[in-house]
């Protein structure tokens, strides 16, 4: 049935069904397109012949939004949405943000604040036996114990906190077929223990046969940061599904169990779910309020992989999609471009063709096959691996035949490219040919900082790697007689980064001639490994010390120096200044960054003599 699936009875009784075997409960507004995680998994399990439907938003205030759609069969299905509700309504700063672009209009305050524990609770006050199974972003970064930066505390695993029966954490798609698969045969929740990528809780582990870890427990992590730091480090090694052991978690009286992570879906599962019948925007329901803002994005995108071997440590993909780079075949990508261009508003421009990372199309190196990632390296720093396969080849040609499609004006590439992947490559057939086809006027770029040390804590490139490919890039442009631009995006505040460091930077941005519009302070999320330096102040992978710029004023001027040209930065760069020692960066040298402060005395002396003469022509006239 085309159709988007049952958000109420009226929806229900159109297909003929009595009862839902699975609700889905999401505090996103229901759009049916594949970019977003509530829509795939509806419809995946609608393939296999399961009943679902969608309460999307519901009024968390009491449970009857909950009771709308009856009692499910089999579970209720709830994630939080596509991004952390918490990173949904707050800055880093911690104040409240305006828009929800994942709710109708963009309108703010259409799901709670921790909307999975608040959803659970209300699910199981609407249907108290009822299995409960967390699911998204927000269950899957926080399945185990973990440092939240909104209480600044480590809160407990999300599954104790929502009084759920299960979590799924990565991508999902495998671990629900399983789940429900169970559940259809009469299997018990607390029953379901063997699926991979899943966490559950039990007051007996002497059941569980299988090589695993015990963490330390809640009580130690809360009582030692050093603890803390070596329980992440555990989990950070274990996200393989090769080798990826068990991990427990005790709390008192209890455990949460965290089985070995699941495998990498394969190219033909990967196309099967793409291939799902998505309406491709968001429900009906929402034009009166102008629409989803988070389908503009995406409407005219193509996913083209999974998983990203960049590893950025402060980025919680390695916790979610994980290492190993999965990619739809071509045809399955051409199939769904295809689809674009029949659509009314398709001007004939495919915003995007990427992923985490754009140009990562394949496994970082063979051995990833049958031994997985290496638990203690990666792939691009320090330095590049020498196992790394460097090959853009695959993606030119897949970028070639969508460029060739009738009505195709232009393929962009939006998502980020690894300029220092690109660099290693050395046919230079791709980086020409995405100057010359695949940029709109301007590449954004992320090197995040120019300081070694910092970039060290990142797992950032070098500074000469981003330089060598600024050059190239411009000398491309020059070549194609192109005039086009980089937009690199910097971070203040990282862990490892002193004045001095964001002194250095502003340095550099002076030097180039660059005053960035943007600037991401360090936001700790949960599932990074810089969240864990930002709390713990250790190097989770060396336990040294690490500085951690905490205080909101001491983050302001580390992100004013990035933006030292702006008049209402002055008294915080000069301020920083001062305190870092680097009077010579204030003055009216090509080098200053700001001039002096002006003297008030001498400025309330050139005032009194403006006075004056105004008082003499008053008295001649």
């Amino acid at each position: 049935m085309s159709d988007f699936l049952p958000i109420n009875k009226e929806d229900m009784k159109k297909r003929g069904w009595e009862q839902l075997d699975f609700i889905l409960i999401s505090g996103d507004a229901y759009v049916d397109h594949p970019s977003f995680g509530v829509a795939i998994i509806g419809r995946l399990l609608e393939r296999y012949g399961y009943k679902v439907g969608i309460i999307p938003q519901p009024d968390w205030r009491s449970a009857e939004d909950f009771k709308k759609l009856g009692r499910p069969r089999l579970a209720f299905l709830i994630t939080g949405g596509n991004i952390d509700s918490m990173v949904n309504h707050y800055t880093v700063a911690k104040k409240r943000r305006k828009q929800d672009n994942y709710s109708p209009g963009g309108k703010m305050g259409l799901r709670p604040d921790r909307a999975s524990i608040v959803y659970s609770h209300r699910a199981r006050e609407a249907y108290k036996d009822v299995p409960i199974i967390i699911g998204g972003i927000e269950g899957s970064l926080r399945r185990l114990a973990h440092y939240d930066y909104w209480d600044d505390r480590v809160r407990r695993s999300i599954l104790l906190d929502a009084k759920a029966d299960m979590i799924v954490y990565g991508m999902g798609e495998k671990q629900i077929l399983d789940i429900a698969e169970a559940l259809d045969s009469g299997l018990k929740i607390h029953e379901i223990v063997y699926v991979k990528g899943t966490v559950y809780k039990t007051n007996d582990i002497s059941n569980i046969y299988d090589e695993h870890i015990v963490l330390p427990s809640y009580d130690e992590i809360l009582s030692s940061k050093r603890k803390y730091a070596e329980s992440f480090m555990v989990q950070y090694q274990n996200m393989d599904s090769v080798y990826g052991k068990t991990l427990i978690e005790p709390y008192n009286g209890h455990y949460v169990v965290q089985n070995p992570p699941v495998e990498p879906l394969s190219q033909s599962d990967l196309d099967s779910i793409y291939s799902l019948p998505y309406m491709r925007t968001y429900h009906p329901i929402y034009e009166k309020d102008g629409g989803v803002p988070a389908i503009r994005e995406v409407r005219f995108s193509l996913v083209s992989n999974r998983g990203c071997f960049g590893s950025c440590n402060f980025c919680a993909l390695a916790f979610h999609q994980g290492r190993v780079v999965q990619s739809r075949s071509h045809e399955s990508i051409l199939s769904e471009a295809n689809k674009l261009i029949t659509e009314p508003d398709f001007k004939g421009y495919i915003h995007d063709v990427g992923g985490p990372t754009a140009n990562f199309r394949h496994r970082a190196c063979e051995k990833q096959e049958k031994h997985g990632v290496c638990r203690h390296r990666q792939c691009l720093f320090p330095e590049p691996c020498k196992q790394l396969i460097v090959d853009h080849s695959d993606y030119l040609k897949l970028l070639r035949k969508l460029r060739n499609l009738p009505d195709v004006k232009k393929v962009f590439i939006r998502s980020g490219i690894r300029y220092d992947y690109l660099m290693l490559d050395k046919d230079p057939k791709f980086f020409y040919e995405l100057c010359k086809h695949h940029i709109s006027g301007q590449l954004k770029v992320a090197p995040e900082h120019v300081s070694s040390r910092v970039l060290e804590k990142m797992g950032k490139p070098n500074k000469k790697v981003y330089d060598k490919f600024v050059k190239r890039y411009h000398e491309i442009n020059k070549e194609l007689k192109k005039k086009q631009f980089l937009v690199p995006y910097f971070m203040s505040s990282h862990p490892g980064s002193t004045l001095k460091d964001a002194i250095e930077l502003a340095e550099y941005l002076r030097d180039i001639g660059y005053m960035p519009e943007q600037v991401q302070d360090f936001y700790p999320t949960p599932g990074t490994l810089s969240t864990c330096m930002y709390y713990t102040e250790l190097d989770p992978r060396t336990m040294k010390n690490v500085y951690v710029a905490k205080s909101p004023h001491e983050k302001a001027m580390q992100r004013a120096l990035i933006q030292y040209r702006k008049p209402q930065n002055y008294n915080l760069v000069y301020e920083a200044l001062m305190k870092a020692n680097r009077r010579d960066l204030i003055g009216f040298g090509k080098k200053c960054l700001i001039r002096p402060k002006k003297d008030k005395k001498v400025n309330q002396g050139k005032d009194n003599k403006r006075k004056n003469k105004k008082k003499r022509r008053k008295k001649r006239r």
